[in-house]
């Protein structure tokens, strides 16, 4: 889970630090582009996504993963990360009757109208539903009579709910089947599919279910213009041809995958004619290879691929954007996210260069580097720990303490840490060459210290600069800050609490920090740390290399100062600047 901001600072720092960042993000945005909010349906025009009146839209947007369908990682686990095998833990634990009510509460509180109006005050303009098909219809084998459906109030009413909160936003909503049924691949976390059963591809009851339950979500929101669109199936992972190719990344012909989107394409039109149907391709939503091939079928679609953990640049989504080019349609990333803010500005910047919106995965989890982070309580880590092997089984009453107040309390927006680094990153960072304050830094006569941690916001070569700033392995991992502490940059931190630092800093990597000082005038600065030597820029004057603890003079200008800090030699760990008074000069007659 990492470390939060209360241990860091308290929830008092806390606020104070995502205020302060979140007011200089919000004042950057108000001179920034915007991109078009909720009026009137938008649609697929040649290679554009435009509203009623032709204006290109750029959907800046949020998945809100783990909302209607919870997956391991996103609650600190390591192993099956299954709704339904979650489930089956808490159940254990607790008892059936108090799951139901955990899970009551989850959904009552997860996302709210807090978050809707939260995300689009920092400039979010849609949000992407992931959504679990058993909230809106019973599984095939408990329907009560085979090839029926029963249809369950409880999901259509929170998506209701939802559509209400954008509309009162400006925002859209794109409807996302996450969790189709029976489960539509390998990879069984992200559709809650429970390999013991028939899958979506195995059964064609599951594919009846799921075209159905399209018709129906349609025909609900047909006239519902804050509706985006229909995402119609969340990355399709599955081997046609080949069992042994699990996830369907070398699939060629792709024939049962193209034949379901045609059906549910054919189901929504005949209810709803407005709407753009948006689709995946194979291996996790990228490999289109034969969906096309034989045509369109629709004249209002829309392309969606996902994107992780590779580059930044435009060769990263070059597949992308031949098919758009050949097929003369528009392209959304639907999803992309669980990396750096660096990661985030300079993918977004690609993006919006060739036109194309996206959404970013997800809203809020028990990790850091998304816009919101759940904090959960002590209780909750016992849980964990005993889930994971590391620890004794909680009693039923402690268990049930720690989780319901997770479900009831932790995961509500009021208790959850705000990370205005992510948000930057997003919003502001890609289109502005600029660094802004993370935290305020001034300066009194009497002098001052900054937090090394603090350093300001921007991207990599703006903010600071690291020689590790992403991950584009190709796989999960989080070595631009291994420590997963306070913030999402390129920047290894290390330590706990009042020791937090940032940690060996390379030769030639640096770091910048906007100062205001009360007055001018000239300092004693020096830094705390050790194991090398920095160099201090201040305001573009070089000061000579100095080790820790070693003052040298240093002048302020009144007003904004600019303060950049580079290790020149070892490997210096950093904790904080400090500015102290020059003593007054002791005269004769003193002495």
């Amino acid at each position: 889970m990492g470390d939060t901001l209360e241990s860091i600072a308290g929830r008092r720092g806390r606020r104070t630090l995502a205020a302060a960042g979140l007011a200089a993000l919000a004042a950057a945005l108000a001179l920034a582009p915007r991109a078009g909010h909720a009026e009137g349906f938008l649609r697929a025009d040649g290679q554009r996504i435009v509203d009623e009146q032709g204006r290109t839209v750029i959907l800046r947007g949020v998945g809100l993963g783990g909302w209607m369908l919870q997956e391991g990682y996103m609650l600190g686990l390591t192993g099956p990360g299954m709704q339904h095998a979650i489930r089956a833990r808490i159940a254990d634990l607790i008892g059936e009757d108090d799951t139901r009510a955990f899970y009551r509460a989850w959904l009552d509180n997860y996302v709210g109208k807090d978050d809707i109006d939260t995300l689009a005050a920092w400039g979010f303009n849609s949000v992407r539903l992931p959504m679990h098909y058993a909230l809106y219809t019973l599984p095939v084998a408990q329907e009560p009579v085979r090839g029926e459906h029963t249809w369950l109030e409880d999901g259509f009413r929170r998506t209701d709910d939802l559509i209400a909160w954008a509309k009162a936003n400006g925002m859209y909503v794109i409807l996302d089947l996450h969790a189709a049924p029976g489960g539509q691949g390998n990879d069984l976390n992200i559709s809650d599919r429970d390999p013991s059963q028939p899958s979506l591809w195995d059964d064609a009851a599951n594919r009846d279910k799921m075209v159905a339950l399209w018709r129906t979500l349609a025909q609900r929101y047909r006239d519902e213009p804050v509706v985006a669109g229909y995402d119609i199936i969340n990355e399709p992972n599955w081997g046609f041809a080949d069992a042994g190719d699990k996830n369907g990344c070398k699939e060629t012909g792709n024939a049962p995958l193209r034949e379901l989107l045609v059906r549910t394409t054919a189901a929504i039109r005949e209810v709803d004619r407005r709407h753009i149907v948006f689709i995946e391709g194979n291996c996790w939503g990228n490999n289109y290879r034969g969906v096309l091939d034989a045509g369109l079928w629709d004249d209002n679609l829309a392309l969606s691929f996902h994107k992780y953990w590779n580059g930044t640049g435009r060769d990263s989504i070059r597949e992308h954007l031949e098919l758009r080019e050949r097929w003369n349609l528009p392209l959304w990333l639907g999803e992309t996210g669980e990396n750096s803010n660096d990661w985030f500005a300079r993918t977004v910047e690609t993006l919006e260069g060739e036109g194309i919106g996206w959404a970013n995965w997800p809203v809020k989890k028990l990790r850091y580097n998304n816009p919101l982070q759940v904090i959960a309580n002590p209780g909750y880590a016992r849980v964990l720990a005993y889930w994971e092997g590391k620890g004794p089984r909680p009693t039923r009453e402690q268990a049930r303490a720690a989780l319901m107040g997770l479900a009831e309390r932790d995961v509500r927006l009021e208790h959850n840490a705000r990370r205005p680094d992510v948000v930057d990153a997003w919003l502001r960072a890609p289109r502005d060459d600029r660094s802004l304050p993370f935290k305020p830094h001034r300066i009194g006569r009497d002098g001052g210290e900054l937090a090394a941690v603090d350093f300001d916001l921007g991207r990599n070569g703006v903010a600071y600069f690291s020689r590790h700033a992403a991950n584009e392995s190709g796989k999960p991992s989080t070595d631009w800050n291994p420590s997963q502490r306070y913030r999402n940059d390129g920047v290894a931190l290390a330590g706990d609490g009042a020791t937090l630092r940032v940690a060996a800093l390379r030769p030639g990597e640096w770091l910048k920090y906007s100062v205001q000082a009360d007055a001018a005038g000239t300092y004693q600065l020096s830094w705390r740390g050790g194991a090398g030597a920095i160099r201090v820029r201040l305001n573009g004057v070089a000061l000579a290399p100095a080790a820790a603890d070693r003052p040298q003079p240093a002048t302020l200008q009144r007003g904004r100062n600019t303060l950049v800090v580079e290790a020149v030699s070892g490997a210096p760990d950093v904790s904080a600047l400090r500015f102290a008074p020059v003593p007054a000069p002791t005269s004769a007659k003193q002495r």
